[in-house]
């Protein structure tokens, strides 16, 4: 049986528009009308606290499945920025996962899901190293494999870059794959300044300036910020954490730290996968098409879905639940190829 493509997702007028895709993608009507099905994965699901190296905790929920005797492996969620483990696109694919016999770690980074009370220093999109320590002590304390990693915007950027690692430091990781992620931060950065409708800076904006006065809140005695500081637009406010928080010399050299651009991925030992839809108002489509792979990395580029949407209907559920969870379960099965 062939895996589903980019190219199978064919939604009807009004989805064939991106930003209707994008704007529905975390829209509380979205997690109003999905059915209860997509939300499974929060039933009996544990709180879990992970070791994410030198003294950094993290935070996450794992929760095991009930529909085989065996489970088929396990599956690692990652979230985009400013989302968390129950995110909604996070609770439709593990749900999803979850049904078809798979153990499911939803993960945080951290400063997300309410756990800016964990760790004094401050979220940036550098911090790989925890949460590869973190994904170890995963596949550690929960053996089940294959171990298979799915994440969505700056989550599915965490994803490719985790699966870079993994194999130099010994986690079992047998596949990755990214949703719209973010492949060159200074183009996204620059899109959603000067391309992008006004609406999609204002909303991440308003998210993140609600997260920082939430660490803010949690280390009184540590000022993190001037209020100032809080209204610039995004690449003044970047730049100005990054000068604060990180031994990055200059913005352009903290972006350039999480970049997956260019031939960066050439180094992937394993299978992974990147969908992205043409359409994509946040994350720019040349940065894809300009990307030099591996035979073993597949590139997918649907012609609709927006950001991280692909939203099938009025149900509001999504293509890429079906589409993760072939390419899972082929990997379980030992049919990566579909």
């Amino acid at each position: 049986m062939s895996l589903p493509r980019g190219k199978d997702f064919r939604p009807s007028w009004p989805l064939t528009s991106g930003h209707i895709q994008t704007m529905l993608s975390s829209s509380g009507v979205r997690r109003l009308l999905l059915p209860r099905a997509a939300r499974t994965v929060q039933d009996g699901a544990e709180a879990v606290l992970v070791d994410g190296g030198g003294g950094v905790r993290l935070t996450g929920a794992y929760t095991a499945q009930k529909s085989r005797a065996r489970p088929r492996g396990l599956a690692v969620l990652f979230h985009g920025w400013e989302g968390s483990v129950d995110s909604t696109y996070v609770l439709q694919t593990g749900s999803r996962l979850l049904a078809d016999g798979w153990d499911i770690f939803r993960l945080n980074f951290r400063d997300h899901g309410d756990s800016h009370d964990l760790n004094e220093a401050l979220f940036h999109s550098c911090r790989l190293d925890e949460v590869v320590h973190a994904l170890g002590e995963i596949a550690a304390r929960w053996p089940a494999r294959p171990l298979a990693l799915a994440g969505f915007s700056l989550g599915g950027n965490f994803a490719l870059r985790a699966a870079l690692q993994t194999s130099r430091v010994g986690i079992p990781l047998a596949y990755a794959l990214a949703v719209c992620p973010i492949i060159d931060p200074a183009a996204g950065l620059f899109s959603l300044e000067e391309s992008a409708p006004w609406f999609y800076q204002a909303y991440f904006m308003h998210k993140w300036r609600h997260s920082l006065l939430a660490k803010q809140k949690a280390f009184p005695q540590h000022r993190y910020f001037e209020m100032s500081e809080l209204k610039q637009n995004l690449r003044g406010l970047t730049e100005s954490l990054v000068r604060r928080h990180t031994d990055f010399g200059s913005l352009q050299q903290y972006l350039d730290g999480y970049s997956v651009a260019a031939d960066a991925l050439m180094a992937m030992q394993i299978p992974a996968t990147i969908l992205t839809a043409r359409d994509d108002p946040v994350i720019p489509v040349g940065a894809f098409e300009q990307l030099r792979l591996p035979p073993n990395v597949e590139l997918d580029i649907a012609e609709h879905g927006g950001h991280c949407g692909f939203i099938r209907g009025r149900d509001m559920t999504s293509f890429t639940d079906d589409y993760i969870a072939a390419r899972f379960n082929a990997v379980a099965d030992g049919t990566p190829g579909g």
